[in-house]
């Protein structure tokens, strides 16, 4: 009886943390200190709680940004992400941008596990390339 009253518990407290992508920024959020426009934002930790995604380093993309490697240490690392409005984000799954590739347009995506890369992958740590661009 104590494991399902914990189980209730469990789901009545991610119920009420704001379903998906409560802990990520809002595209229209996505701004640096100088307050300029960020094309996205990505992020090294998730979790299977939506409301704790979205979190450890993170890595600014500036519009234009064209990367065929990814910089030092985020190379297979990203598992959460946050596109800006009006901008899309095409991603690798290796390097020099060859390999799997996926297009995501404005909003969060707190899970990467959860987008499908191919028939048995998924993006979770496999962006080794990227293109961002805004209109």
């Amino acid at each position: 009886m104590t494991a399902m009253l914990a189980l209730l518990v469990t789901l009545v407290a991610a119920l009420g943390a704001g379903g998906a992508g409560a802990q990520c920024p809002s595209p229209a959020q996505l701004r640096p200190a100088n307050g300029t426009r960020l094309c996205a934002l990505l992020y090294a930790d998730d979790s299977p709680y939506y409301d704790r995604c979205c979190a450890g380093a993170a890595l600014e993309v500036p519009p234009g940004t064209d990367k065929p490697y990814m910089p030092r240490g985020w190379a297979g690392r990203t598992s959460s992400l946050v596109v800006g409005t009006r901008c899309e984000l095409t991603v690798w799954s290796r390097r020099a941008k060859e390999g799997n590739t996926h297009h995501f347009s404005a909003g969060a995506v707190p899970r990467l596990q959860e987008v499908r890369r191919g028939l048995f992958g998924t993006w979770n740590n496999a962006i080794r390339a990227l293109y961002c661009t805004c209109k």
